[in-house]
Order: C-alpha cells, then structure tokens, then sequence
C-alpha cells in the first residue's frame, strides 16, 4: 500500500499506545450503513474483495482510524498459518464504517489479500474503548510537505550523521533492525534497497543525485560494527563496502521514540530479544520534505525509482507526485 498524497488515500498507519477498554456487547458495523454512500463506494471496493481474494478472520485493537479515507491500523493478533502477531495499515471495504472505530475498539473483521492490497470486510466491535482515556504518546503520519526534523543517528562508521546533511539530494529512509527474521519485513525492505541501490548507480546523474540511509530502531544491538557487516552483506561488497551512498545508522537509545513517533513506526519487545514492528519507508526531497510516504512492505524498487526521478523532475516546490 502506498500513501497517494493529494489524490484519494493517505494511509493513516501508526502504532499506539494500549487503551484501557471496557467491555460492551458485541457491535456490529457492517450492516449499519446501507446508504448511498456505501452503494457509491461498494463498485469500488468491490475490486478489492474478489473470489480469488485469499481471505483470513482476523482479531485485532484499533490502533489509529483515518474516517476520510476509510483506513485503520490495527494491532492485530497472530494469524495461524500466515502471520505474527504484528501492527498493520488496512483498508475499509466500506469507507463509512470509520465512523463507527475509535482507537482502542477490539474488533473482528475478515481479511481480504488481493490486487488491492489488505482490505477489511464484516467488522464487528467485540470491546469498545474507553473514549476518557488518552494514549501516553502520539504517532504522526508522514504526509507531503512536511519538514522532516533534524535527527541525528550514528552510522556503520561509527560517525554522527543528520538528517539535514542529505539537503539537496532525494534520500531514500526505511527502517529496520539487523536481528529481524520476517523474511517479508527488514529482509524484504533491504533486499529492495540493494535492487534500488544497483538502479541508481546505473544512472550517474541519478547516482549523485540520491541517497539511501537504513534505519535501525534497535540501538543497544545494532552497533556500528554490526551495521558495518549487515549493510556490507547487503551491498555484495561485504569489508570493501564503503558505504558512500547508502548508510546504515541506528538512533541514541534515548531519541528512538521521538524518531519512530515522527516516522509512525511502532515497535515492541518479545522476551526482550525479538522485535515486532511496523514499517515506513519514506521518499525526501532535497528540500528535506517528505515526498512519498509507504507504510506497508507493497513498495517495490521500481516504485521507488519512479518516485526518484519525479521528485528531480519535479519543478519548484511541490508537496508531491499525483499518482
């Protein structure tokens, strides 16, 4: 799923903190709204829930809820045989029934993976939250035009490095951690970039023009030695890596939540060794404001190319690409 800004989805995808929720008979919203509105939407939604469709129960807390564009995250629980438990963006078969979510609901909903990505059908409130209570901490979503702050990591150099030193080249950011076993999240997200990496240098305009920078949001492990020899692995070019166009850097331990908030990425520990996550992969400008926006693993190195090439065609200031 891709965050289309200024056309029509902007995927809302934050992890948040717990809610107290208090328990109330169980909810059904996905009959409630048999108004034009749905029928309007139902053509377009129809797309996304095919036959052929793969189709799952899930079981989840609503994390976040963007009612305009009719997505939710949802921190949803394992599914046998498919997934970890793990924090995700997903989009509403019908639109209107954000209106009914708030963050901290615990619902149940039937999962729809097709061509438009993860689509959620018969969502059914099992516990509502309690609306009094206010999350601890506040997850931003990445839109276009907003200035990225200045955040300073340390990279597989051991050297300081910020975010604004990237001024006038479009840098490419996703984050991960060295330890990650998903094969379709850090693995997948780096494996893209060494594609994306190969396609840049193969352009030397382009190649001048970009930089890509893997963020790790878990400091304690992932030293500079460590990233040195993941990224290397990476690269192809193991202890001859450089590491001139893409670095690998990892935050202080006491500015990794005020990064992730500001990324919307969600992270939280498993017997103190295993990381469940969630993604942002983020396209900046060489103005140093957020072009593009992926909140899930659907990217591919192509896209991003794509994006590249609009942001350095782009003329003046633009808060993106239509897509």
């Amino acid at each position: 799923m891709k965050t289309i800004f200024g056309a029509t989805q902007r995927s809302a995808f934050s992890i948040g903190v717990y809610l107290l929720v208090i328990a109330v008979p169980c909810i059904c919203v996905n009959g409630c709204h048999s108004t034009a509105k749905e029928k309007a939407a139902s053509s377009a939604a129809s797309s996304a829930s095919p036959s052929a469709a793969k189709q799952y129960s899930v079981r989840g807390k609503v994390v976040s809820v963007d009612a305009k564009d009719g997505v939710i995250s949802l921190d949803t629980e394992a599914i046998p045989g498919f997934m970890e438990a793990m924090s995700m963006a997903y989009t509403l078969q019908d639109p209107s029934v954000a209106s009914e979510l708030h963050p901290g609901d615990k619902i149940t909903a039937q999962l729809h993976l097709g061509a438009q990505g993860a689509v959620l059908s018969e969502i059914d409130i099992v516990q509502q939250a309690n609306l009094n209570i206010k999350p601890t901490a506040q997850y931003h979503v990445p839109q276009a035009g907003d200035v990225v702050p200045d955040f300073a990591l340390r990279n597989q150099s051991g050297k300081e490095i910020h975010l604004d030193q990237f001024r006038g080249k479009v840098l490419v950011l996703t984050f991960i951690y060295t330890r990650c076993s998903s094969a379709k999240y850090c693995p997948l997200m780096s494996r893209n970039f060494a594609k994306l990496d190969t396609m840049l240098a193969a352009d030397p305009k382009l190649y001048a023009r970009t930089h890509l920078l893997s963020v790790s949001f878990d400091p304690k492990y992932d030293t500079p030695a460590v990233l040195r020899s993941y990224g290397g692995a990476y690269t192809g070019q193991y202890t001859k890596e450089k590491f001139a166009h893409w670095d690998f850097a990892a935050p202080k331990e006491r500015e990794l939540a005020s990064l992730l908030q500001w990324f919307g990425v969600g992270v939280t520990s498993t017997d103190g060794k295993i990381l469940q996550h969630s993604l942002s992969t983020a396209v900046i400008g060489p103005d140093g404001k957020i072009r593009y926006w992926y909140p899930t693993n659907t990217w591919t190195p192509q896209q991003l190319m794509q994006d590249v090439q609009q942001v350095l065609a782009a003329k003046g200031e633009q808060n993106g690409a239509n897509k």
